[in-house]
């Protein structure tokens, strides 16, 4: 995967369903990837939210967890920008 920003998509999924999903897409992130925005949702998706920041917080390959452009993602930043 060598995409800048990827985008995935955790609609409809369970907590272990996004923790899989998320931890493939960090494990494919190529050198190139800077971040991977994670669209979980506002009103459901509060759960997946907690337990990306909850989770993810200690990834050694996450830089910073950050908010999307809307209160339904979240962005996990793998490298700087600038």
């Amino acid at each position: 995967m060598n995409e800048p920003f990827v985008r995935l998509d955790l609609h409809g999924c369970t907590q272990n369903e996004a923790v899989r999903t998320i931890d493939r897409a960090i494990a494919d992130a190529g050198p190139t990837t800077y971040q991977i925005h994670l669209i979980h949702g506002y009103h459901r998706g509060s759960s997946l939210r907690s337990m990306i920041h909850s989770w993810y917080r200690y990834e050694p390959k996450v830089k910073r967890i950050i908010p999307g452009d809307n209160p339904g993602i979240t962005i996990l930043v793998l490298r700087e920008l600038y």
